[in-house]
């Protein structure tokens, strides 16, 4: 395996990034994860541009875009895969121990996994945890992650791939890696940004592809939901068969079906939307 390690591809076990990293002693750190697909890799742009407006929400330096694809496409290319999960991590760099950041500049890794493709339908669980909609990195995609690596843990101890929150005020935000959506009365709905959750790439594509609304919804909505279905980079658009052990309509609906056909014919026929 070969990773891109600030400037150059490296092999693995050299790749090394110093333990007074402040991306790994406070989390000071931003991320994005893009699929690839037999050495493309898709929506790179908005990707990118979310790096960029993440790494200025943590007040780190603009990440060079350019660099960014070049360490991509290298990465890509060191590593032939027919599907893959690509994780581009910018941290705030060597620092000291502590909030402070040093003068040492970001750190840039861009590394690659093999996947396999999502099943068709998963099951999901809420949890008593809740997104901060108020926080100051509401909706940026920091390396800050314990949270749901929390709730994830506990989504998987119950036999889920997914766990949901609600934000402090009760309405629906999103899961741990996935922004949500549901179906009520025949129409479709996903919370909107000020709920707290992350500007997701495929959830602006599928709002814009599948007409779906933007809607501040209780957390009690998946509950009442005809439908509910997830989306990620790597789910695409996943359907929802139970949430908390309760079976949800026939999954996938027919408002999910039509949502993932037309994500998929869309994404085929742009791999940079």
């Amino acid at each position: 395996m070969r990773i891109w390690l600030d400037g150059a591809l490296r092999n693995a076990d050299s790749a090394q990034v110093s333990v007074f990293d402040h991306g790994l002693t406070v989390g000071d750190g931003v991320f994005e994860t893009v699929k690839a697909e037999r050495g493309t890799a898709f929506a790179l742009t908005r990707h990118v541009d979310r790096l960029t407006r993440s790494a200025r929400g943590l007040g780190l330096p603009d990440p060079d875009a350019d660099e960014v694809r070049r360490a991509c496409a290298a990465v890509l290319e060191a590593n032939p895969l027919p599907l893959a999960r690509m994780r581009i991590t910018y941290t705030g760099g060597v620092s000291p121990l502590g909030s402070d950041r040093g003068d040492a500049g970001p750190t840039l890794v861009v590394a690659v996994a093999e996947e396999t493709r999502r099943a068709d339908t998963t099951d999901v669980i809420t949890v008593p945890w809740v997104r901060n909609e108020r926080s100051a990195v509401a909706g940026l995609k920091t390396t800050s992650y314990a949270e749901n690596v929390v709730a994830l843990a506990a989504a998987h101890r119950a036999g889920a791939s997914e766990a949901l929150f609600a934000n402090t005020v009760g309405r629906l935000c999103e899961g741990t890696g996935s922004n949500v959506f549901v179906v009520l009365d025949g129409v479709l709905y996903t919370p909107p940004l000020a709920s707290g959750c992350l500007a997701g790439i495929t959830r602006a594509l599928v709002v814009d592809w599948a007409g779906a609304k933007e809607a501040d919804l209780p957390f009690e909505a998946l509950e009442q939901a005809e439908e509910v279905f997830l989306t990620s980079t790597l789910r695409d658009v996943q359907a929802v068969r139970r949430v908390d052990g309760r079976a949800v309509a026939a999954a996938p609906g027919p408002v999910t079906a039509e949502a993932m056909r037309i994500f998929e014919a869309r994404a085929g026929a742009d791999l940079d939307p």
